[in-house]
């Protein structure tokens, strides 16, 4: 009975170790969405940022993105073959920040696509964790490169918008202007007007920023999001020290309102009123959301596995122990057929102990 019980626990314990990786084997997510026969992928080897410059890669604020992986893919179709770079990051809102850091106005969104831009020397694409660019071959008529772009990445990601950040304002905004941002470096390449220290990445802070058409004038509207509301005052009150936000009645200073815990800013506005209407376009509601699940081992198998551990380490101390009973025993028969007249064969029932006590 007890081998039976042992065995089964055995099994069971083999069987939650294993779960894991049958887990990741069937849901991890593969980049690989060519189909046969339309294109397939011809060549893939991992590179590092700093040998992608040519792509036109910043690799200090790629990193700032969290990119942890680029692997360089060949694409062919019969004898047609694109060239792409997929960078892995760790959330869908980080390949969505490189996409929007990465476009600008000479890149427009692909027609029947999402998260897809498409520009005179490659097209940006966000997927899921995926930050995916292709190169735009010369000779390649825009709707035939849209066509490979949907057959290698599909039209549009896999994952829930709920992952991404609530969009800004869409009328009036000049294509390609858009940007996320979540930390300092890319804030420096993006919006030079605003000392990053001011912004408070460290706390938390994620910055949204786009330009907009108004009344033949670009105007910048900025929008940065805090965790709590106190953060949000104590780094306005900042702004408003360093940058005279609301301070300086004339073109192309900055105008803005802390609400909630967000920080809105205008920038170049012609006056308070232009800026006061195109922050008014934004509509500010806070909600609770639930945090996304960690990756990895479900905590119940986490916590069986625990107990199975722990069972199985006192059955390992248990077998340990007879087996040591089990050799002492036969250390004691074999002592005394080979050696009968030893102290461990014959045990001590036969010694005498003197005690050497002397009266003083």
């Amino acid at each position: 009975m007890m081998k039976s019980i042992t065995r089964l626990i055995l099994a069971l314990w083999a069987f939650l170790a294993l779960a894991p990786a049958l887990s990741v084997a069937q849901h991890t997510t593969m980049l690989n969405l060519a189909s046969p026969p339309e294109w397939q992928v011809k060549d893939s080897r991992n590179v590092s940022l700093n040998d992608v410059r040519d792509w036109g890669v910043e690799p200090l604020v790629d990193r700032e993105y969290g990119v942890t992986k680029v692997e360089i893919r060949a694409y062919g179709k019969a004898k047609l073959t694109l060239q792409a770079m997929v960078e892995v990051t760790p959330d869908p809102s980080s390949a969505y920040g490189l996409l929007t850091f990465y476009q600008n106005e000479s890149t427009k969104p692909g027609t029947g696509m999402k998260l897809a831009v498409i520009g005179p020397e490659q097209a940006l694409l966000a997927r899921g964790t995926f930050f995916i660019r292709i190169m735009r071959p010369a000779k390649m008529a825009e709707d035939s490169f849209r066509s490979a772009l949907i057959a290698i990445a599909g039209a549009a990601p896999s994952t829930s918008n709920a992952l991404l950040p609530p969009p800004l304002p869409a009328q009036g905004v000049i294509p390609g202007t858009h940007k996320y941002v979540l930390g300092p470096v890319a804030m420096q390449r993006a919006l030079p007007a605003i000392p990053p220290d001011l912004v408070g990445f460290r706390m938390g802070a994620e910055l949204q920023a786009a330009d907009y058409r108004i009344e033949g004038q670009p105007v910048r509207l900025v929008f940065i999001s805090y965790p709590t509301g106190p953060i949000a005052r104590a780094k306005f009150a900042a702004l408003q020290k360093e940058l005279g936000v609301n301070q300086k009645k004339r073109v192309g200073a900055v105008f803005g309102k802390v609400e909630k815990s967000y920080i809105l800013l205008v920038e170049n506005a012609r006056s308070e009123q232009v800026a006061s209407r195109l922050m008014s376009r934004l509509n500010i509601k806070e909600q609770v959301s639930w945090d996304q699940k960690p990756p990895g081992t479900p905590v119940t198998v986490q916590m069986l596995k625990l107990i199975l551990g722990n069972i199985f380490l006192v059955l390992l101390l248990v077998g340990m122990a007879v087996l040591a009973g089990v050799l002492l025993f036969a250390s004691r028969r074999l002592a005394a057929r080979w050696f009968p007249q030893s102290d461990w064969a014959r045990g001590y029932e036969d010694s005498i102990i003197r005690l050497n006590l002397k009266e003083q």
